[in-house]
């Protein structure tokens, strides 16, 4: 269970699981958002509030359990597996896959066009591929996950960030 010591005001159980590439967005992007939603009552989750050594199949039961999920999607979010198996599963919850709730998914394009998502283009592109051939589990199959995942947040409504503004301007407001 997440704790909500920091924010006095937070419902208990997650309400909103964000997923994103940590070594990129952590201490920036996903910071504001992160306070935001926190300091406006909303019990939002990111990794840094698992136990440490906790596994992915933690992070799964988190979405599973959550009512909304954001998927930030930027150029080195493909070089993390577990990015990407987190996208699987917040697709197949939104699509109510065993155990899940009816997911709501919204995408949020980083400082990345839906078109090299798209195209598996770039860097995002080169990411994938590399994450593909390390060793481990049925490759075939994950690919097909992934790719699957990842068109799937393309035909939903999106919020895209250009960069054009910079992070510490940008503000979030949530209502309840």
């Amino acid at each position: 269970m997440v704790t909500t010591s920091s924010y006095s005001n937070v419902n208990v159980g997650p309400e909103v699981f964000i997923n994103f590439r940590g070594e990129e967005l952590r201490e920036n992007f996903v910071s504001h958002l992160y306070k935001a939603l926190r300091q406006s009552g909303i019990n939002a989750f990111i990794d840094s509030d698992m136990v440490p050594g906790d596994k992915l199949i933690t992070l799964f039961k988190t979405i599973e359990e959550s009512k909304i999920a954001l998927a930030i999607l930027s150029s080195k979010y493909t070089a993390s597996q577990w990015c990407l198996e987190e996208l699987v599963k917040i697709m197949e919850c939104s699509t109510n896959g065993e155990g899940c709730k009816n997911l709501v998914v919204i995408p949020i394009f980083y400082k990345l066009s839906t078109s090299i998502v798209d195209k598996l283009e770039g860097e995002f592109g080169v990411n994938l591929l590399n994450v593909w051939r390390e060793p481990g589990g049925a490759r075939e199959s994950r690919i097909v996950k992934w790719n699957a995942a990842l068109q799937d947040m393309l035909s939903r409504a999106a919020l895209i960030y250009d960069g054009s503004m910079y992070v510490n301007n940008f503000h979030f407001t949530f209502t309840k």
